[in-house]
């Protein structure tokens, strides 16, 4: 591997890193890169959510003080996000990728539509039904965290987006405590989906592209919490609509 496809992905994988703990899709950097090097669609894929797990890791120690106190939140949602990320990475190596990207764009959107009104969904439900955690709720929260763990497990851009975008319109906690909670998820789901990849097609890994973007995501999720940890819940919102909009129009060129 020469050495400026070495600090590209290297580079590739500490802006992922950071963007996918401040918002998610940083996939949307490295996967792009990767096929420019001329790695396979599945390969990069696969070595990608490998490589990326490293940045989630430091991106949850960064939130950790908005994770107190949520123990038993994450205990309810994690089993949804095991066996989301279990379907989605067993999808990817079944199906088509054509079959899943028509669909891609317009789940985005639909989880900045969440973003951006998520807190008057919130107050909206506050007055017709007082009682803020709900089993209709609570089953809502848990099928939409099923779903966001397919699509991660399958792609993962933008997995971060939709995991904000229905926790905003469905929990009544603040932006940065959904924050924390989306970076766990996310970490969750894609370490299913790379052990799913790693026990059942290894041969569908480029270990070295794994291991550079790991590097990098190490780097970035470090550097993302402190960011992301200090903008304000108008800002976070403008950068997640900035950077989901983009997602959409890259995915969709």
């Amino acid at each position: 591997m020469p050495w400026y496809e070495v600090a590209a992905l290297l580079a590739a994988g500490m802006a992922a890193g950071t963007i996918n703990t401040i918002v998610g899709s940083g996939t949307l950097i490295t996967f792009p890169m990767l096929l420019f090097f001329g790695y396979p669609p599945v390969v990069a894929n696969v070595s990608n959510t490998v490589g990326l797990v490293a940045g989630g890791i430091t991106g949850i120690h960064g939130y950790r003080r908005e994770l107190v106190g949520q123990g038993s939140t994450l205990r309810r949602f994690l089993p949804a996000s095991f066996c989301g990320a279990v379907t989605g990475a067993i999808l990817l190596l079944w199906l088509p990728e054509s079959a899943f990207d028509a669909i891609v764009p317009v789940l985005i959107a639909a989880a900045l539509l969440l973003v951006l009104l998520g807190r008057r969904i919130q107050a909206w439900a506050a007055s017709r039904h007082p009682d803020h955690d709900s089993r209709g709720r609570r089953l809502l929260l848990t099928v939409g965290i099923f779903g966001a763990g397919v699509y991660g497990g399958y792609f993962g851009a933008a997995q971060g987006i939709l995991l904000v975008g229905i926790m905003s319109a469905l929990m009544t906690i603040g932006l940065q405590h959904i924050n924390g909670l989306k970076n766990v998820l996310g970490t969750v789901v894609n370490a299913v989906a790379a052990v799913t990849f790693i026990l059942v097609a290894p041969d569908r890994i480029d270990w070295s592209v794994a291991a550079l973007i790991a590097v990098g995501a190490l780097a970035g999720g470090y550097v993302g919490s402190h960011v992301g940890r200090r903008l304000s819940p108008v800002m976070l919102r403008a950068l997640i609509v900035v950077i989901g909009v983009v997602a959409i129009g890259k995915i969709m060129v």
